[in-house]
């Protein structure tokens, strides 16, 4: 393990953010930056957010590992020009080179597994051109891979890494990850467990012994055909939210099929407790008298579930039954709404009985004023 580049691993934000730093460059100083994380940690989700923040960008996915050699970039198109027969190059369309006036986000995705594409690569991480196709010159250009140490194949030639800049992304922690779900719908029940499992988000390299963290994925792991990531996670939450149609042998066998055997029995483990969970409806329409759960985790449960499922019209029973949950939940649902990228923010805060619960429990927002 390199401890320096683990010690300065960037989050999916500050690559997001370095990736849109590139547009108050002139055009030919603009960088490529080479995107190296653990797999399923949301590397590609970088372009989903750069879609969402440049409105005037059109994203592009480039996906290398459908890709074998340069004549997947670029095939020979015959033309005449005063009688004489010349080649010119038709670029791929799914680089997007064809929409010459508009600026665009190019994902190079998985950049590191075709070595025989970096060749033809290199003038657009360098200058932005592909043939004799020159982008737009606003467009953002940056490409992922896995770390190398992960034994699936990335490797990159000495003159393409003096072409770019390699940046390594972190995983998000469970905290973060949460935050993320909530807005994203993952089912309480996934985010109630990652919150007792913060060591289900750490890298391979924290563990020599791949038996040490036996939820993740690992290169020295034997039959860990299955494991946990953040996109396995979300995969896992999508089989969750199906259980009023599944067994429970069925959702068991598909939890271990997308998250793997130890991770699926102990996720199960925390379904069961679904059942001390109120319902929606009863905090809706009797918050004084609906169910607290005896159990912190159901508790987690119920305030991550709220948080996801929020709507003003019920924020006043929300904020009556809030004040029976332990203190320690009280600020998880605070924290939760506090949240930069909370969804639904604006509805919580301009409320009048959170803003007065605000206010009575102070204690709760103090590390805000340091």
């Amino acid at each position: 393990m390199n401890q320096a580049q683990e010690m300065y691993a960037l989050s999916m934000d500050q690559i997001t953010q370095a990736i849109k730093s590139q547009l108050h460059l002139p055009e030919e100083d603009k960088n490529t930056l080479i995107i190296e994380g653990d797999n399923g940690c949301g590397k590609s989700s970088i372009l989903k957010t750069l879609d969402a923040e440049l409105p005037k960008h059109k994203a592009i996915y480039f996906d290398c590992t459908t890709k074998a050699d340069a004549g997947d970039l670029m095939m020979p198109k015959f033309k005449d020009l005063d009688g004489n027969d010349y080649v010119t190059f038709a670029t791929n369309e799914e680089l997007g080179v064809h929409l010459k006036n508009q600026p665009l986000a190019i994902m190079v995705d998985e950049v590191g597994k075709t070595k025989s594409l970096q060749n033809p690569l290199n003038r657009l991480f360098q200058e932005r051109y592909i043939g004799m196709n020159k982008l737009h010159p606003d467009t953002l250009v940056f490409a992922t891979t896995n770390k190398g140490s992960e034994g699936v194949g990335d490797m990159f030639m000495p003159h393409t890494c003096n072409r770019v800049t390699f940046v390594r992304m972190r995983k998000p922690n469970n905290m973060e990850w949460i935050g993320w779900g909530i807005n994203a719908g993952i089912h309480p029940t996934m985010l109630g467990w990652a919150k007792d499992n913060p060591q289900a988000f750490h890298s391979y390299e924290a563990y020599p012994d791949p038996d040490d963290c036996p939820y993740i994925f690992h290169p020295k792991a034997v039959g860990r055909r299955s494991f946990f990531t953040p996109r396995s996670g979300h995969k896992a939450s999508n089989w969750l939210h199906q259980m009023p149609h599944l067994d429970d042998q069925t959702l068991t066998a598909t939890l271990m099929g997308t998250i793997g055997d130890r991770c699926a029995m102990d996720l199960m483990a925390y379904v069961k407790l679904a059942s001390q969970l109120p319902s929606l409806d009863s905090i809706k329409n009797d918050p004084l008298n609906a169910l607290v759960p005896s159990s912190a985790a159901a508790v987690c449960m119920v305030v991550f579930r709220s948080l996801g499922a929020m709507e003003a019209k019920w924020v006043d029973a929300w904020m009556d039954y809030l004040p029976r949950l332990d203190t320690e939940a009280q600020g998880m649902f605070a924290n939760g709404v506090r949240a930069p990228k909370y969804s639904k923010q604006s509805v919580v805060m301009t409320n009048k009985k959170f803003t007065k619960w605000a206010m009575d429990n102070n204690y709760m927002f103090a590390a805000d004023k340091k």
